[in-house]
């Protein structure tokens, strides 16, 4: 009797579920998912914790498929040669093949005191832990967001609705990714709860202390809690296992999301960087992400060629507040237009987008394969840049070409996870 192929997923967010979700449709498949919880987070909805309306977290039996073995660990080190994942708990996983989705998190914001006096919210025990530190400040208690992407404007416009007096410090403009159209509704929808917003040149924080924000143009602000928005990063996994990987730290693939080292380890999500030109992290790339990289699983198992990234984007959605938000269009390459929608109708369309992300892996548990964000966008601007990347290289550009741009993009998406690891 043959044994069964061996695959392991390491992480269980959007990307990871979905990706174990849809490798099931093989019978002779046995799928494992390494998580360090025993609980699936919204990382969308991360804000609405930290503002009390939202516990932001799902059973797994609600989004995992009854197939898939859930193992709560920590995954140490990938041995490729060998095919073994090693866990934090001692034990060792064997692998036929690897899906590297360890999504991302908070990074070093490497300003002074930030580390002792700010608080991220980039996963669930940071979110946890900042909860009852702004439940326990007075009403009245200046409170700081740092950061203004869509995880500082979230928490921003949640906890000024909840009544707190709030300082949006955006260390330039607010809200980078959107239209101006967009970015005017949304400075008008703070202005209306109540939020100071701090932008321009020189709001950048220079130093965090017990009780206020310093910028760098000198200006103190007051802040009996400050919240950390601004820089998120990815595990450093792949790069201690010895994997190629960007500036950032994720792992870098070809466009069919399998490592340049080994065809036997594909990325998905947040952690993933095809062809140096890595995606907004985002639950939106997320959860197609994970659908194409079990798909390339799937394929090479079947001995076929796996078929290239095809992921496009349709916007960014962000909630201001519980009873409006702004949905800012964009172009499939992830460019915002001049087309937003807002107030309440937005608001509910936000609701849709965060119930919708979980059905969508509860569809994927149910009927493996239902998924097909992944297919619906044609080829676009992403093979066009690419394909000026490999003519200026054979131009006599230089390998130093290629590797500028990849740097290009990571910086601009730099920007973008800096407004926010969940952007929308």
């Amino acid at each position: 009797m043959n044994e069964n192929i061996r695959v392991v997923v390491v992480g269980g967010g959007y990307a990871g579920v979905m990706a174990a979700n849809r490798l099931t449709r093989r019978a002779d498949v046995a799928v494992t998912l390494v998580n360090p919880r025993p609980t699936f987070v919204e990382r969308i909805r991360l804000h609405q914790l930290v503002g009390g309306s939202h516990a932001a977290v799902v059973d797994y039996r609600e989004v995992l498929a009854g197939s898939v073995r859930l193992v709560v660990d920590t995954a140490t080190r990938i041995d490729a040669a060998a095919r073994r994942v090693t866990l934090a708990g001692g034990d060792a996983l064997g692998y036929d093949h690897l899906v590297y989705a360890v999504g991302s998190g908070s990074a070093d914001p490497r300003v002074p005191g930030a580390a002792e006096f700010a608080h991220p919210i980039a996963s669930l025990e940071e979110a946890l832990r900042l909860r009852p530190l702004v439940t326990a400040a007075p009403a009245g208690a200046p409170v700081a967001v740092v950061g203004a992407g869509p995880t500082g404007i979230e928490t921003a416009a949640e906890l000024a609705e909840e009544g707190r007096a709030v300082t949006l410090v955006c260390g330039g403009e607010l809200g980078p990714y959107l239209h101006p159209k967009g970015r005017r509704a949304v400075s008008r929808r703070l202005a209306a709860l109540g939020v100071t917003v701090v932008e321009g040149p020189g709001t950048k924080v220079a130093a965090v202390a017990a009780g206020s924000v310093t910028l760098a143009d000198g200006r103190t602000l007051p802040s009996s809690v400050t919240v950390w928005t601004a820089g998120f990063g990815v595990p450093d996994l792949a790069a201690r296992s010895g994997l190629t990987t960007d500036t950032l730290g994720r792992l870098v693939t070809d466009e069919t999301l399998t490592s340049v080292d080994d065809e036997r380890i594909v990325a998905a999500g947040d952690s993933a960087a095809p062809s140096q030109l890595p995606l907004r992290m985002s639950c939106q790339a997320a959860g197609p992400l994970g659908a194409q990289a079990a798909d390339t699983v799937l394929s090479r198992i079947a001995g076929e060629r796996p078929q290239t990234l095809r992921v496009g984007f349709v916007g960014q959605c962000m909630s201001l507040g519980r009873r409006s938000a702004v949905f800012q269009f964009s172009t499939k390459e992830d460019n915002a237009k001049g087309l937003f929608l807002g107030g309440r109708t937005a608001a509910k369309l936000k609701e849709v987008v965060c119930r919708g992300t979980v059905k969508m892996l509860a569809d994927e548990a149910r009927k493996p394969g239902s998924c097909t964000a992944h297919r619906w966008f044609k080829e676009g601007g992403r093979q066009e840049l690419l394909r000026a990347r490999e003519a200026g290289t054979e131009a006599g550009t230089g390998a130093g070409s290629a590797d500028r741009g990849g740097d290009r993009v990571t910086d601009r998406g730099g920007d973008r996870v800096t407004d926010g690891v969940a952007a929308r």
